[in-house]
């Protein structure tokens, strides 16, 4: 009883001075200053063991064919660069402030597994800038970059530079519909930042509320005003609601026919 009595009267001692420490604002966040060395070592291995354990059951398909790798350099191009960096190339100036630092890819292909590098490409990680590619890349698009990033190590300067000026067309294919699926839905609705705007119950978002709260829109009548409330009719306003209410300030953020009705099927479950 007092070894217990004890574990946990140093529990609450240590509770007490994390609370203090918090709400003291001695930590310095600011990103011209980086992080103490425990702290960035806790936080990177946290990280690393957090996503080996996610990836470790992940089927690897078949990488490496050309035309698999020219996609990835063309994907790589357009979205990974920026941060980055490649062989040669400087990551933008913006990236060069984030605290932690991108990680230059350089090596990443060879101290990484493939299904290391394609959980961290499609989840993302929170409080790094890393963010989830799931609903911005198809599956295929995932594996591309992957397969490029594991080419990366053996690519000289000279020689991405002559890959980047691949062009690859994106070839549209049609989806088979799928059933919509609400616990999809509900991720759908963070990782196109709709709770920036919205406060959505049970989701944590910026303070400032520029939208209306979204608590019960499940069972309001209408849309905007404009639409009746169902999933067919959340899922267009989504896609486009200036085609509806041309004064409203929500924009088309880009959402696919797929995750529009994911995210309507969520809504609907908030009575």
């Amino acid at each position: 009883m007092r070894l217990a009595s004890a574990v946990i009267l140093i529990l609450a001692i240590l509770a007490v001075a994390a609370a203090i420490f918090v709400w003291s604002g001695l930590y310095d966040i600011s990103a011209t200053d980086q992080h103490l060395a425990p702290t960035y070592y806790t936080i990177r291995k946290t990280m690393e063991r957090s996503v080996e354990r996610r990836a470790s059951d992940i089927d690897v398909p078949a990488l490496g064919a050309p035309e698999q790798v020219q996609r990835g350099v063309v994907l790589f191009r357009d979205h990974c660069v920026q941060c980055h960096g490649a062989p040669g190339v400087p990551p933008e100036p913006f990236a060069l402030g984030l605290t932690p630092l991108p990680t230059p890819l350089a090596r990443s292909g060879l101290d990484r597994s493939p299904a290391y590098l394609y959980w961290v490409i499609r989840r993302g990680i929170k409080m790094t800038g890393m963010p989830a590619w799931q609903y911005r890349m198809s599956d295929a698009d995932i594996w591309a970059v992957v397969a490029f990033v594991r080419r990366l190590p053996y690519v000289a300067p000279a020689g991405y530079m002559a890959m980047e000026g691949t062009v690859i067309e994106k070839k549209e294919g049609r989806l088979a519909v799928r059933p919509a699926d609400a616990g999809r839905g509900e991720r759908a609705l963070k990782q196109y930042a709709c709770i920036a705007c919205h406060e959505i119950p049970g989701m944590v978002g910026p303070e400032a509320r520029l939208g209306p709260s979204l608590r019960g829109i499940g069972s309001r009548v209408m849309l905007g005003g404009v639409l009746p409330n169902t999933p067919e009719n959340m899922a267009r306003w989504i896609l486009a609601p200036t085609a509806y209410a041309p004064g409203t300030a929500m924009p088309a953020l880009g959402v696919s026919e797929g995750d529009a009705r994911d995210m309507a099927a969520y809504l609907a479950t908030l009575k």
